[in-house]
């Protein structure tokens, strides 16, 4: 029974519908329909689900970030030239980058055609590159800076300053999130990448909105991963009126404040999140329930955990899942580029397996999986067999959630240093990212401060090509 929440004993909206004949309510849908955000006589629900602008190809989301930036050249893009001109400087790889770098350097890994597309997949990534047939490599991104801060903000959040919301913010307000026991944005990142907590921030769209982190650093434990998850002082029925009469005591803060403050409402809806996540979030973060044949097939170590726990979450109807590799700027590497290696081993597996565990659970055709990092690393050498950060030219692929399989879409230069053909800009990825989960990139808005802003900016175009 909810509680009165005046002395005349009516809640807000009722009272909205007994003023003015009504017209008051008529007033609130309008606002409710122009912010995209649907209402009932039970209650405001800004992550309820929200319709598409268009059937989606996609429902869900998992980018497995490689923060730091793995080098293009090592990974999905070989370049035969680089053996060939090894030690040179050629014109047209003498480009400005963040520091200074010498010839060009061959890579220490061999590459070799997998599945029935024959792609070409470096030696780090045999078991990924079994699973290439479901991959599509993206040869041609670039972005604005080649510095990690300002290409992290980017790639989460389309803008360069710590301004803007998250991708995953963005498709919560969006589309809501199917499932209202859990986040709809999680983050699973042992630690902080360099920027922290703005990557996954909602910036000015509402704080119902903001990603919810997961430091999975030390155990995937279900009464761990999520510090002060139960209360163990009050039953859950104490709990839950104890909820009730701070949420009555709020929206009553919130009416004498004309009925519309953000950082309050997300607080109640906030409130009542952790309320409910105490038994599914637990749930979901079980890794023990699943079987020993799962568990072999992704591998143990943090990232492994992260992809198992991906899976787990947008089956459990989670919208958007992030899984960092690990603290701060892991694939940074200036100073050997065969550090890539160990990285690589400890990926490659789990990510196959998330493919596969997808697919044989028919949710891979409504997921889609993005691997990347910020930016990618020049051919040029640094340190003598390092690589620096480049942000002319480097590759991303994505798998599943309607695009097409088995397939490579535009070219770096001879030597991997810039993208030549099709180029894709990073507001171009979030352009088809957005239009595979149904949305217009130039519909999703939000207005701000006197104007409309979105993912996008004033940028981007849907990559067609790639979609099945």
């Amino acid at each position: 029974m909810k509680l009165p929440l005046s002395q005349f004993g009516m809640t807000r909206r009722e009272s909205l519908h007994r003023m003015g004949t009504g017209l008051g309510v008529l007033g609130l849908a309008g606002i409710l329909a122009e912010e995209n955000v649907s209402a009932d006589d039970k209650g405001l629900s800004p992550l309820g689900p929200k319709n598409p602008h268009f059937t989606p190809r996609a429902k869900h989301i998992i980018h497995l970030f490689m923060n730091g930036g793995p080098s293009q050249v090592d990974t999905f893009d070989p370049k035969p030239a680089l053996t060939k001109f090894n030690g040179q400087r050629p014109p047209n790889a003498d480009l400005k980058t963040e520091r200074k770098t010498g010839g060009l350097l061959m890579s220490p890994f061999k590459f070799r055609k997998y599945g029935e597309s024959g792609i070409e997949v470096s030696d780090l990534f045999p078991k990924v590159g079994k699973c290439i047939d479901d991959i599509c490599v993206i040869r041609s991104m670039h972005t604005n800076i080649p510095n990690h801060e300002p290409s992290l903000l980017m790639m989460n959040s389309g803008e360069t300053q710590p301004t803007r919301p998250a991708m995953g913010s963005w498709l919560l307000y969006g589309l809501g999130t199917e499932n209202q026991n859990l986040p709809g944005f999680v983050v699973l990142c042992p630690g902080k990448p360099v920027v922290g907590p703005q990557l996954w921030s909602n910036s000015f769209l509402p704080g119902i909105f903001q990603g919810t982190h997961i430091n999975h650093a030390q155990s995937v434990d279900p009464k761990k991963v999520i510090q002060h998850i139960n209360n163990p002082f009050l039953s859950s029925r104490s709990q839950r009126r104890q909820l009730d009469l701070l949420n009555q005591m709020n929206e009553l803060h919130l009416e004498k404040r004309g009925g519309k403050d953000n950082r309050l409402e997300a607080r109640i809806e906030s409130l009542e999140m952790a309320f409910r996540m105490q038994t599914e979030a637990q749930t979901v973060f079980d890794l023990t329930k699943e079987t020993k044949q799962t568990r072999e097939a992704y591998g143990s170590g943090q990232f492994a955990n992260g992809c198992l726990a991906a899976r787990r979450l947008v089956e459990s109807g989670v919208r958007m899942v992030q899984v960092y590799y690990g603290n701060g700027q892991p694939w940074d590497d200036h100073g050997d580029i065969k550090k890539h290696a160990d990285k690589a081993k400890n990926v490659d597996q789990p990510i196959a397996a998330l493919i596969n565990d997808l697919k044989d659970r028919d949710l891979l055709k409504d997921t889609l999986i993005v691997w990347g990092g910020e930016f990618g690393r020049t051919p040029a050498a640094e340190n003598g067999s390092g690589r620096d950060h480049n942000h002319h030219g480097f590759s991303m692929w994505l798998a599943g959630g309607g695009v097409k399989g088995g397939m490579t879409y535009g070219a770096t230069d001879d030597f991997g240093f810039a993208a030549v053909e099709n180029k894709v800009h990073v507001h171009d990825l979030h352009a088809t990212i957005l239009h595979l989960m149904g949305l217009d990139h130039e519909k999703l808005t939000f207005r701000y401060s006197g104007r409309d802003f979105r993912l996008t900016d004033v940028h981007g175009r849907v990559v067609r090509e790639i979609l099945a």
